[in-house]
């Protein structure tokens, strides 16, 4: 088992990493007087969150391809929550794991010393464990953009490219394009909320494989869509749990090819 251990970033900054010899890796944001706020006081005085996460299969110490795991990250690097980040080899998981995820599914979070699954269930219990910065997005918008993988899947998988499969997923990229359009560049607005940390590490995967596996990419006509994939994917909790291009590619294979 490898355990990494994060201190989010509490101001924009260049970030430091160092090993000790616990054999952990510390992250730490640079800080400015003032910058930091109530919140972040509290996050950062509290005990690092335990999280088991997929490992990466292409490059050891690396995060895996889940993009369930990376909604839960975002969330602890968004809300400024240091945690402890547990690798976990999905092809050969080790009998620990599997006492404390019987299922043998990631993410799980550890609170108040019991394990939590589901990246629905732990996100909520870190909205109500560390309520600042809110990041609930309100019920009329939460599932905006939600049929973007489901469509994805779908096309990446299908061998017919007159099957209809493509154009299932452009009606869902362009509704999603109009409503950003009108309403962004967030799903609720000016600030990032859950639902984009939730959608997010989906449009990653959607680039990536398809892409590889299909040559295929967002069209130019879609521009809010592609401004929206721009600005998330360039922020920096985003940047600090992004898998491997190589990750993404290598999870999606056996979809493809099976």
């Amino acid at each position: 088992m490898i355990s990494l251990r994060f201190q989010p970033s509490t101001t924009a900054g260049v970030l430091s990493a160092s090993v000790n010899c616990a054999g952990f890796i510390k992250r730490c944001g640079s800080t400015k007087p003032g910058r930091v706020g109530r919140f972040v006081t509290m996050a950062m005085a509290a005990s690092p969150l335990e999280i088991c996460v997929k490992a990466s299969i292409t490059t050891p110490n690396k995060l895996g391809d889940c993009p369930f795991c990376q909604r839960v990250l975002l969330t602890l690097e968004e809300k400024h929550v240091p945690y402890d980040m547990k690798m976990v080899d999905l092809s050969n998981k080790p009998e620990w794991f599997l006492k404390i995820s019987p299922e043998g599914k990631v993410p799980v979070v550890k609170f108040d010393e019991k394990w939590v699954p589901d990246s629905d269930v732990i996100t909520q219990a870190l909205e109500e464990k560390y309520p600042e910065p809110p990041l609930a997005t309100p019920p009329e918008k939460a599932s905006v953009g939600s049929k973007i993988f489901s469509t994805f899947i779908g096309f990446l998988k299908s061998k017919d490219s007159g099957d209809g499969t493509e154009q299932v997923l452009l009606d869902e990229l362009s509704t999603f394009n109009d409503y950003i359009k009108e309403n962004g560049p967030f799903i609720n607005g000016e600030k990032i909320s859950a639902a984009d940390l939730s959608l997010a590490p989906k449009l990653y995967h959607m680039k990536i494989a398809s892409g590889h596996y299909k040559n295929w990419s967002v069209p130019v006509s879609l521009p809010f869509v592609k401004s929206y994939m721009e600005n998330v994917f360039s922020r920096e909790s985003f940047t600090n749990t992004r898998a491997e291009t190589e990750d993404v590619i290598a999870g999606w294979r056996p979809k493809v090819m099976g």
